[in-house]
C-alpha cells in the first residue's frame, strides 16, 4: 500500500518551505551518494550513519571520524541505502507533510521533524546497544510525521496504491486506518527483531519507527494544548470510500 495523495489538501497560503527544503535535501544527499565508488560508499556510511554501540558508548569508534558520534544521529537522517529506500521516504514525507507543517507553522515543524527522528534513533540505540549496523534513512522522522497527521486529520481521506501480486487498484481510506495499522504492523515487526532468534542483519529499523511515530504524536499533542487549538475529530465512522473488491476487479480488466 502506497499513498500518493490526501484529501484535505494543504491550507492556503501556507507553501511547505521546510518539507520541500528536507525533501531535497535528502534527495541532494542521495545523488551525492550515488557517485561515490563502493569502498567510498561505505566509509561515508560508517562517518555518518548513525551505529548504536558507538552511541551507547559500547564500543568505541574504530576509525577517526569527521564528526561528533552524537552528531551522525542528525547526518543519518539524510542517508538512504537504495532507490527504494529513498522513495517510499520521500513518497510518505510529501503527502503527509504539507498538511502537518501548515498545522504546526515552518519553525515548529522543523524543530518536530529533527526532534522526532533524534528520538527514533535513539530508541534504536536502547534497544541494540551493542550492534554495529549503521541506522540511516529518514523514516524515523517521518514516522513523528505520521503520527501528527493521525492527531490533526484522522478522518482524511488519501488516496493509495494497492499491490495485489501483479495487479494495483486505488482506492481511498481514512488516515486513521493506514495510519494506524502501519503503526500497529511496525510494533509487531519490531518486538519480533528483538527476539533472540531474529537475524542480526541491517534491515528495517522498525523501533526507530515505533519511537519517531510515539513522539510525534505526543508532541503534537502537548503542542497543540499549549497552543490550544483544537485536535482531529476521531469521531464516527472509518471506512473504504469504494470496496477492494471493485477496484481489484476493475484492475484485472484494464491489465
Amino acid at each position: 500500500m502506497l499513498p500518493f495523495e490526501d484529501s484535505p489538501r494543504r491550507e492556503q497560503g501556507r507553501f511547505p518551505f521546510v518539507m520541500l527544503a528536507v525533501l531535497l535535501t535528502n534527495v541532494a544527499v542521495f545523488l551525492y551518494e550515488l557517485t561515490l565508488s563502493q569502498s567510498d560508499l561505505e566509509r561515508f556510511l560508517l562517518d555518518y550513519g548513525a551505529i548504536p554501540a558507538i552511541i551507547s558508548g559500547a564500543m568505541p569508534s574504530v576509525q577517526p571520524s569527521p564528526i561528533p558520534p552524537y552528531l551522525t544521529i542528525i547526518t543519518a537522517m539524510f542517508i538512504h541505502g537504495g532507490f527504494l529506500h529513498i522513495i517510499v521516504n520521500m513518497v510518505f514525507l510529501w503527502v503527509f507533510g504539507d498538511n502537518v507543517e501548515a498545522s504546526l507553522g515552518h519553525f515548529t515543524f522543523l524543530v518536530f521533524y529533527f526532534v522526532a527522528g533524534i528520538f527514533a534513533t535513539l530508541t534504536q540505540v536502547l534497544a541494540f546497544p551493542t550492534s554495529i549496523v549503521p541506522t540511516i534513512g529518514a523514516s524515523g522522522a517521518i514516522a513523528g510525521v505520521l503520527g501528527a497527521y493521525l492527531v490533526l486529520f484522522p478522518r482524511a481521506q488519501v488516496r493509495v496504491l494497492l499491490f495485489f501480486g501483479p495487479f494495483f487498484a486505488l482506492d481511498r481510506v481514512a488516515a486513521l486506518i493506514i495510519l494506524f495499522g502501519w503503526f500497529v504492523l511496525q510494533v509487531f515487526r519490531g518486538v519480533g527483531s528483538l527476539s533472540p532468534i531474529a537475524v542480526p542483519a541491517g534491515g528495517v529499523a522498525y523501533l526507530a519507527h515505533v519511537g519517531g511515530f510515539v513522539v510525534g504524536v505526543l508532541m503534537t499533542v502537548a503542542i497543540r494544548r499549549l497552543r490550544d487549538q483544537p485536535l482531529g475529530s476521531f469521531r464516527g465512522r472509518f471506512r473504504w470510500s469504494c470496496t477492494i473488491r471493485t477496484q481489484s476487479t476493475d484492475s484485472v480488466a484494464r491489465w
